[in-house]
């Protein structure tokens, strides 16, 4: 089955161009020109995956990806005009997945479609793990603390199973740019950085007293929680 796109984006020629170009690819593309009715047919839709442009007519592009965050997992790629860092820290530091500025090349846009999805939807394989207090389910893609679903977005989903599938390994920051997005982008390094706190926030993971997530000063990331893996 083709998965469902959904474009909340108020230029028309580009929403018209994003239907055609990624209908190339097999997707089906509904799109959306304003906030209020990008919303609607987000939660009549439920679509595979959110793009969604920043300045949008009234509610910004932030507001919205923080809505779709209140009750929604789903992976978000976020277009902006703006291409300043803050502006990228800001959607990530909200739940976007990613970001790409404008303009660009439409068929990168695609590869980091088909670099979430495939994430997403195949790449974390089956089993859970168990680490004291903390449960990854990695079939139901969730994670728990005492029994409850902390609301991990996909990207931070991914990148805690990473590391958890791999406890003990150290992972640089290209590493897991690699592992998360397959691609190398050196100016969303710093998300990295941003997802391991968001994580560790939802975790109650103190960088000073790590239970799970250890800082490698000047390397990256490893998974230090003990326990073991089923599946």
């Amino acid at each position: 089955m083709a998965n469902t796109i959904l474009v909340i984006e108020d230029d028309a020629d580009l929403q018209q161009l994003l239907k055609e170009y990624l209908a190339g690819f097999g997707y089906t593309v509904h799109s959306e020109g304003t906030p209020e009715a990008g919303l609607d047919t987000f939660k009549s839709l439920s679509p595979d995956l959110v793009i969604l442009d920043v300045m949008l007519p009234g509610i910004n592009g932030f507001e919205v990806c923080r809505r779709i965050r209140q009750d929604s997992q789903i992976p978000i790629i976020m277009l902006t005009a703006r291409g300043d860092v803050m502006d990228r820290v800001a959607g990530l530091e909200i739940g976007a997945d990613d970001y790409l500025p404008k303009p660009f090349e439409p068929r990168e846009l695609v590869a980091r479609i088909q670099s979430i999805l495939r994430r997403s939807q195949h790449n974390m394989t089956s089993g859970k793990g168990e680490f004291g207090s903390l449960r990854i389910d990695y079939d139901g893609r969730a994670a728990l603390l005492n029994g409850e679903d902390i609301g991990l977005t996909t990207n931070e989903f991914n990148a805690l199973a990473v590391l958890a599938r791999n406890s003990g390994k150290t992972f640089s920051r290209d590493d897991l740019m690699q592992e998360l997005r397959g691609l190398d982008s050196e100016s969303f390094n710093r998300s990295i950085d941003i997802t391991m706190s968001r994580i560790r926030q939802k975790l109650g993971d103190d960088p000073k007293h790590p239970r799970y997530i250890k800082t490698i000063w000047g390397t990256g990331y490893v998974f230090i929680g003990q326990g073991s893996e089923d599946g």
